[in-house]
């Protein structure tokens, strides 16, 4: 190895008083001593400690993004979107805001994904082109989404960007992560658990999880596994999904609602709809099990729109299902190839479950799909859940339905409709049977649910700590050590507009919410440019006086406009902040005597020089 010396410049010649000065400095105080025990900082490349962080999906149902550090380099382990918590005036797509990540991007090894549910990959069409790291995942979640790039026409490699992985089970390099998955029961096909190994310890991160041991279309959960790391004393921590957490009632099973499904459509005098989530393919599996034992033909509502979109939706996934053999090519057949049965002969799988705009159930009780009008004897069961955010929406439903004379079945009034994807009280008593992490880390559910899931890990699991923290705070582990957040990020959430990114914080949203509940005041003031008027203040309002068949309050306010100007000092109209203050204070005056004292228009103030 050569080694290179680097040249130095000559030193000058010091007169008296900078030999002075460089004496003086030499004399400087020793540098205090470091406290002991201060933990090292987590960005010390040659710490020993792993890190563990949330962007989204904790406290909250989806948006789920988890971050693992170690040795300076970054995991992250799933990138989906959330659900508008309130109505913002933009898409449903909100996912995690990545600028802080995005500054370390080139510390990313790479994305795994646990399973192909939305809440936990979709935003990666957002995200992904940010980073351009590789996507590990298996066959179910990485066809979805090579056709969603591809509806998308986005750069990207679906064989080079994609790293497919067996979903019974592998073993990923991704160093300094060695990250072994196996297979877990959810309800979408091919979900992992994963063990994230480092020389600091194992950390088992379980995604969305349940112990449905019934499923028809795959393998049960590797129980061998499971029981496996979770006696292992290097557990240094369980990251577990805690959705369900506080149901108290075992998990019904997938082969139960079969039963359930095919009672029904016994006695069902019409057609049979079935609403539940296009990506259940034992959900469809049992649907068509049911039709055909009570003298059915099961088929699926495919799209009115014949022509490609950029979207999977159910007739992309019954495709996809049949193709990996989870379903057979009879099971379901499309409605438009039974569509001239008789209607006791017909059962319709579809979309809406959560009352979603434009799903299919949403548009036929809008009577907006002109090859299917509903009739007061068809019969709809939602085999579904309501996910919280959507309770809005399906309560339209569940009305409109009624009013129109149609029979519905809801997991409210009938027992065994729906089999939940996540664990409740007597699976989390089951799994903490066999896991026994040091640490308990609840993710994925309201806060109660992740208090309810690390009492438990603690009472059932010996967990010695619970760490129930927020998005954006960081947890330092170490085995054998007390767990505790060294750093507090701000974990905000974006919106996608259009193709426009915005904060949830957004001005934008913030206007149109204000409008919304309070409507909005335009004027535009004819001035010159002393700041006087020249003639009569244009007023126009959304919400205020659109009604006012008179006239009376527009009138008013050009009144009080044109009093609030003029009584301006020559001094103050000159600044025209001044001039909208008093447009403000002079239309606040006539609204709140008419409206209300706690009605708060927006104002918008348009200035034309005269």
């Amino acid at each position: 190895m050569v080694k290179v010396r680097k040249k130095t410049a000559a030193a000058p010649v010091d007169t008296p008083k900078q030999k002075k000065v460089a004496h003086t400095e030499k004399k400087s105080p020793r540098r205090p001593t470091p406290i002991a025990d201060m933990p090292t900082h987590e960005s010390d490349k040659n710490d020993e400690k792993i890190y563990f962080m949330a962007l989204g999906g904790l406290e909250h149902i989806g948006q789920n993004m988890y971050l693992y550090k170690y040795k300076g380099k970054f995991l992250v382990v799933d990138c989906g979107m959330g659900f508008l918590e309130e109505e913002i005036g933009a898409g449903d797509v909100q996912y995690c805001d990545t600028t802080w990540l995005e500054k370390r991007k080139r510390d990313v090894v790479g994305f795994v994904i646990t399973h192909g549910h939305e809440d936990h990959i979709g935003a990666l069409k957002f995200i992904w082109p940010k980073f351009r790291k590789p996507i590990y995942c298996t066959r179910f979640p990485a066809e979805i989404l090579r056709r969603t790039f591809a509806g998308l026409e986005m750069d990207f490699d679906p064989n080079k960007d994609i790293v497919e992985f067996d979903h019974h089970g592998a073993t990923l390099d991704l160093a300094p992560f060695t990250v072994e998955t196996f297979h877990v029961s959810h309800s979408v096909p091919e979900a992992q658990m994963l063990i994230i190994k480092t020389p600091a310890g194992k950390i088992l991160h379980t995604g969305d999880w349940t112990f449905n041991d019934d499923n028809p279309v795959e393998d049960p959960t590797d129980f061998a596994r499971l029981r496996e790391i979770g006696s292992d004393p290097k557990l240094l921590a369980c990251v577990s999904d805690s959705t369900s957490a506080s149901r108290q009632t075992k998990q019904t099973t997938e082969v139960q609602v079969r039963d359930t499904l095919t009672e029904i459509m016994k006695n069902a005098p019409g057609r049979v709809l079935v609403t539940g989530y296009s990506r259940s393919l034992a959900r469809m599996k049992m649907f068509a099990a049911a039709a055909h034992a009570a003298g059915r033909v099961a088929a699926i509502k495919e799209r009115s729109n014949p022509n490609p979109v950029p979207y999977v939706g159910l007739p992309e996934f019954r495709e996809m299902g049949i193709d990996m053999g989870y379903l057979n090519k009879d099971d379901v057949y499309l409605h438009s190839d039974i569509c001239d049965l008789p209607a006791e002969k017909q059962a319709i799988y579809l979309t809406g479950s959560q009352g979603e705009k434009y799903a299919m159930l949403t548009r036929l009780c809008h009577g907006q799909v002109k090859e299917l009008k509903l009739q007061p004897t068809d019969t709809v069961l939602f085999s579904a859940i309501i996910i919280p955010g959507r309770e809005q929406d399906v309560s339209f439903l569940y009305n409109k339905l009624a009013r129109m004379g149609v029979r519905t079945h809801t997991i409210f009034d009938t027992d065994d409709l729906h089999a939940s994807g996540h664990a409740g009280r007597p699976e989390f008593e089951r799994f903490y049977d066999m896991v026994h992490p040091q640490v308990s880390i609840p993710m994925h559910g309201d806060y109660i649910n992740e208090m309810l899931n690390g009492k438990m890990a603690m009472e059932r699991g010996g967990a010695k700590h619970m760490m129930v923290v927020h998005n954006g705070e960081m947890i330092a582990l170490a085995d054998g050590a007390e767990p505790y957040v060294c750093e507090t990020i701000d974990a905000r959430f974006v919106v996608m507009e259009g193709e426009t990114e915005r904060s949830a914080d957004d001005p934008v949203y913030k206007n149109r919410k204000k409008i919304a509940a309070n409507g909005a005041v335009f004027v535009t003031l004819p001035v010159d440019k002393r700041g006087f008027l020249k003639g009569t203040p244009e007023v126009s309002s959304a919400g205020i006086f659109e009604s006012d068949e008179t006239g009376f309050m527009k009138r008013q306010i050009q009144i009080e406009i044109t009093r609030a100007v003029d009584a301006l000092t020559k001094t103050e109209r000159k600044d025209r902040a001044n001039l909208v203050r008093a447009v403000q204070a002079a239309s606040n005056k006539v609204v709140r005597a008419s409206l209300g004292a706690d009605k708060k228009p927006q104002y918008s103030v348009h200035f034309v020089q005269k």
